[in-house]
Order: structure tokens, then C-alpha cells, then sequence
């Protein structure tokens, strides 16, 4: 039955649920004396949602603490094991995928390194189902267990239906691929294990802001700094954040041309790939063969040498052009969308750290107006590198929160409301 507004009693039970569990998650251990205030529910109704819950096995019994002249209260929390997830990082130099209980402790790890022909389709699914099956056994756990795998990628996400999530990837050479429907033709995973894939500055964006430097924050935007830049914005409107090409913002006109085939993007100056790029050019000792993680910290030891050696003027210099731009693309961010904080992070975000910092704060005030320039903070993120794997693990974690702690049911077919000839003849 649904009532005036068109929520059914099992929405508002589902409601519930969601909201002691949330609390517990990121909250707990609590008793049900404080779940009440903290969710607003009556006693009544947390008493009935923890029993359901504990009941599930998705709550169990923390210890008790002394309550004024009364019986110990017991502390709750969220049960560990009660559920597992997989985080997938489709990086610039490697798949990292990660095994995850319900309290996001990583429990099993897998790495694949990535050559230069790195993002042939087909070598980054093998990858993929290789990694799951992978930490799936070296962790014991059977994948009827799994709430989800979460992806993280380059490009555009796209959901189709039929095809499930299709990748636009024209920085990586994807057209158009329909990752999740060659994930399912080969895998091992049951048929109700769901696919979340998303851009991978969202689910780094989805980690900070669960665990992370934003946390508390209502409007925020998470910078990805890999070996191209992206960046997730948060707003009360958008509050599970949504991921925008801030790469491929124009920042010179005729400039440099971006991997994307467009010139002058942001990307183009302010990516790893380009940076060292222009250290080449310039005439910067690149380790030969090396990777660029290893690269970029031979450009920075030669910017930032120890004691009693000279630097490296041509890196200092590029590394100060692209502070420079990153400030200025961070402007454009500031102006537009006028964010308490901005996060910097990815493997070259925090490669590069609190020695680029300063310069990249300078920069961007230059760069913005005034007002939204004086009430935002810069800073790094907080999660390391494994923050996108966390944030990919996060997807199917939200999801089971939102449906109260039940697996999503898939949604009823809709029948057609041609008549069966004439639908016959739609073309589909």
C-alpha cells in the first residue's frame, strides 16, 4: 500500500534499515539508546530494524558500555563478514584488483602490470577476471558471496541496457566497448553478482569523500593526477558525485595536441604522460625503458636533490610550467562550481605532493575570482594510492546500503503497450 507521498511501508522498512546501518557503518559501534537520535527513528523502530538485522547476520554485538544507575548498554555494529566486495582499478600502468569485506578491509590483492600496448581490450579483461578469481581464492571466499564488482575506468560511462556499462575511451583508443558484457561472457561469477562500473576520478571521489579528506565537505571536487587528469564533483545535488573531463578543458589555444586528438588540453600539459613528455623535449635525462611512475621520480630527484647536489633546471622548470597550468585548471573548477575543498590525488598527484602544492595554491587563486578563491582549501588526498580500488569497492557497498542491506532485485520487464504485431516491427 502507498501512501500520500508514494512510498509503500516496504520503502519506508527499507528507509529504515538503510539508516541504521549507514549510522552503524560510519558511526559505530553504537547502542540502540543512541541509533534513535542518530537516525531519528522512534525505539520502537530501531529496536524491530536491529533485531531484522542482527537476524540477517549484517549486525552483530560489539562489547556493552555503563549507562547512568541502569543495565549496560550494548554496542552494535556493522558484522565484517557479513558481505564482500571487489574494487578494480583500470590504472595507467597497472589493474589492480582488491577483495573487501563489509567494513572495507582489504582482505586479498592482485596486480597486473601494464606494457605500452596497455589497453587492448581483450589483455584488460583477461586481466580482470584473472585478478577476481584470483583473490577470490586466495581469500577462501566463494563468489555467491560477492555484493558486486566495482570497476574503475578511463572515459566515459555509459549505461545501455542490453549491453550493460560501454566505456568511451578516445584518450585509450576504447570506442564504444561494452566492458561489462565481455566481463559476464567469460566469467566464473554467479549471474546475480552486478557490475558497477564508473569513471575512475568517481570512485576516487567516492572514497575521499566516505573515508577521505572530504568528508564533512557538501560541496567538493577530487582531482584524479595519473598519467591524464580527471575530477569528481560533489554538490548537495549530486551528493554520490559525478565524474567530468576537467582533462580536456582547453587551456591554450593552437597548443599542444592532447592524446585525446584535440589541442591544447589541460591534459596535454598538466597529465604525468605529457609532463615527461616535455622533460624529453627539453632535453630532461628520461630514464630510458622506465615506466612513468619511475620516471616521474627521477624527474623529481633531479628537480629536488639532496643536499650538496645541483638540480636539474630543464625538470624545475617543467614541473613549475605545470604547476602553473594545474592552478589554472583548478581556477576554472573554483569559478565554476565554487567548492569548499579540492582534493588532489591519483599516482602522480601524489607523486609530486607537498613540494608542487604551494605553487599549485598560488596559481589557482591567481587564476580565480576572488570570493570562491578565498573559501576553498587545496590539499592532497588522504587515501594513498589504493584510493580508486577503495572507491570501485564502494559502488556495490552503497548500492546494498540504499536497498537496506538486501541485494538489488532486478526490475520487472515492462510489457509493451503496442499491440504485438506492430511491436514486432520496432526495430530494437
Amino acid at each position: 500500500m502507498a501512501g500520500r507521498n508514494g512510498r509503500t511501508v516496504r520503502d519506508l522498512r527499507r528507509g529504515n534499515r538503510t539508516a541504521v546501518l549507514q549510522r552503524l557503518y560510519f558511526d559505530g559501534p553504537l547502542s540502540r539508546f543512541e541509533l534513535g537520535p542518530a537516525t531519528g527513528l522512534s525505539s520502537g523502530s530501531v529496536s524491530n530494524v536491529v533485531a531484522e538485522l542482527i537476524a540477517d547476520g549484517l549486525v552483530e554485538e560489539a562489547g556493552s558500555v555503563d549507562s547512568d544507575g541502569g543495565r549496560p548498554r550494548i554496542l552494535l555494529r556493522v558484522a565484517p563478514g557479513s558481505g564482500h566486495m571487489i574494487g578494480v582499478d583500470v590504472g595507467e600502468t597497472r589493474v589492480r584488483i582488491g577483495l573487501f569485506d563489509l567494513t572495507l578491509t582489504e582482505l586479498a590483492r592482485a596486480e597486473r602490470p601494464l606494457t605500452r600496448e596497455r589497453y587492448e581490450v581483450e589483455g584488460i579483461v583477461g586481466h580482470i577476471r584473472d585478478g577476481i578469481a584470483e583473490v577470490l581464492a586466495e581469500a577462501g571466499i566463494g563468489p555467491e558471496r560477492l555484493l558486486g564488482v566495482g570497476i574503475g575506468v578511463p572515459g566515459i560511462v555509459e549505461d545501455t541496457g542490453d549491453l550493460g556499462a560501454v566505456v568511451h575511451g578516445q584518450t585509450i583508443g576504447w570506442d564504444a566497448v561494452p566492458l561489462e558484457k565481455l566481463l559476464r561472457d567469460g566469467t566464473q561469477l554467479p549471474d546475480d553478482v552486478p557490475y558497477f562500473i564508473d569513471n575512475g576520478a568517481r570512485t576516487l571521489g567516492q572514497a575521499e569523500m566516505w573515508f577521505g579528506g572530504g568528508r564533512g565537505a557538501r560541496n567538493a571536487v577530487v582531482v584524479l593526477f595519473g598519467s591524464g587528469v580527471g575530477a569528481c564533483l560533489v554538490t548537495p545535488e549530486v551528493e554520490h558525485g559525478r565524474a567530468v573531463e576537467w582533462g580536456h578543458l582547453t587551456v591554450r589555444v593552437r597548443g599542444r595536441r592532447c592524446r585525446c586528438g584535440a589541442l591544447g588540453c589541460l591534459e596535454a600539459y598538466a597529465g604525468a604522460e605529457s609532463l615527461l613528455d616535455r622533460w624529453r623535449e627539453q632535453g630532461g635525462d628520461v630514464p630510458e625503458g622506465a615506466d612513468e611512475e619511475t620516471a616521474l621520480t627521477a624527474m623529481l630527484a633531479g628537480a629536488y636533490p639532496a643536499e650538496g647536489r645541483e638540480a636539474d633546471p630543464v625538470a624545475v622548470a617543467v614541473l613549475e610550467e605545470t604547476a602553473e597550468y594545474v592552478g589554472a585548471g583548478l581556477s576554472d573548477l573554483i569559478n565554476l562550481f565554487q567548492p569548499e575543498r579540492i582534493l588532489i590525488g591519483g599516482w602522480a598527484g601524489l607523486q609530486l605532493g607537498t613540494r608542487f602544492l604551494p605553487a599549485v595554491r598560488l596559481h589557482a587563486a591567481s587564476y580565480s575570482l576572488r570570493h570562491p578563491a578565498h573559501k576553498v582549501t587545496i590539499d592532497l588526498g588522504r587515501l594513498g594510492p589504493d584510493a580508486v580500488t577503495v572507491g570501485a569497492a564502494i559502488l556495490p557497498l552503497a548500492d546494498f546500503f540504499a536497498h537496506g542491506g538486501r541485494r538489488a532485485e532486478p526490475a520487472p520487464e515492462a510489457p509493451s503497450s503496442l499491440p504485438t504485431a506492430v511491436a514486432e516491427r520496432v526495430p530494437h
